[in-house]
């Protein structure tokens, strides 16, 4: 059972990402798994997150280009992460994008709003 989480954002507005690519960049069942390895706020490079979500390099690559191009993780020293004003609860693995929370609870969850 998931533990109650506030509703409002901490998330100042002019934070929020675009709100089509946010909702295009978790459509996918694989970049919600990426998010979810990188939800407990711990940088991940690409090769690590390839390995950990079954695919190759090249493709985690691209997914991870366009979660960057969405504002949904940002890269700094060749690891991806989740900017730390999106965590929520790197505990429980929840994302405040500001439009939506995200609970991701393991590899292969996949979101709940």
């Amino acid at each position: 059972m998931n533990t109650p989480v506030s509703t409002a954002s901490t998330v100042p507005a002019q934070l929020h990402p675009n709100k089509a690519a946010l909702f295009k960049a978790i459509g996918s069942p694989l970049r919600c798994e990426m998010l979810a390895e990188m939800s407990s706020g711990e940088p991940r490079m690409v090769v690590e997150l390839a390995r950990r979500t079954g695919i190759t390099p090249a493709m985690a690559s691209k997914h991870l280009a366009l979660l960057r191009r969405a504002g949904l993780i940002e890269l700094s020293r060749r690891n991806y992460q989740i900017p730390r004003h999106f965590l929520a609860g790197v505990d429980a693995g929840h994302v405040d994008y500001g439009h939506c929370l995200l609970r991701l609870t393991g590899t292969t969850a996949q979101p709940t709003a």
